[in-house]
């Protein structure tokens, strides 16, 4: 189905949460995913890692600080929940803790694992990430020299290698259409 011909959605408030690899394309779905919900009228909110990071640049990268940052995220998702809007996340998100708290503290919390292999998120690094963290230049950077943890049991899992931005956006439409429509 062609996203561009869908009917007006009536989405149920939750929060469709986003994880990765930096590079995996996760942002790049999450940001077609709101576009398509803001044209079928879905009050929706958008929280992105680099967005985030901007307006608190002091949020640090060591395994508690990205614990404690993904908890205020998701205590914010989960608020914004609760009063009736969805909530659209990307976060690399790594420890599967965090997650865990995030998705205990949401009502219909939707996990979206972009499984993407560091080898292809390398490949794509426009910002050189990979390049400075293997030279030790960027310390706990995910996927070099810090660990990612995938979901054990994640709603979705896309691997955008081989598959264009629209198909893996018609993946998470197709489930949203079929599990969070009221």
């Amino acid at each position: 189905m062609k996203r561009n011909s869908r009917e007006h959605l009536r989405i149920k408030p939750g929060v469709l949460w986003f994880t990765g690899l930096s590079g995996s394309g996760k942002s790049t779905i999450a940001e077609e995913i709101v576009a398509d919900l803001e044209k079928q009228g879905v009050d929706i909110e958008y929280f992105d890692g680099d967005r985030v990071r901007n307006m608190f640049p002091n949020t640090g990268f060591t395994r508690q600080e990205r614990d404690e940052h993904i908890r205020r995220i998701g205590f914010l998702a989960s608020m914004l929940e609760k009063h009736g809007v969805f909530v659209v996340a990307s976060f690399v998100s790594p420890y599967e803790e965090a997650r865990r708290f995030v998705r205990d503290l949401c009502g219909n919390f939707i996990e979206v694992y972009v499984s993407t292999p560091v080898q292809e998120c390398e490949r794509r690094d426009v910002k050189g990430l990979y390049a400075r963290a293997r030279a030790g230049e960027i310390h706990n950077f995910t996927g070099v020299n810090d660990p990612y943890e995938p979901p054990p049991a994640p709603e979705l899992t896309i691997d955008t290698t081989d598959i264009s931005v629209e198909s893996a956006c018609d993946i998470v439409m197709n489930y949203l259409e079929k599990t969070a429509v009221r």
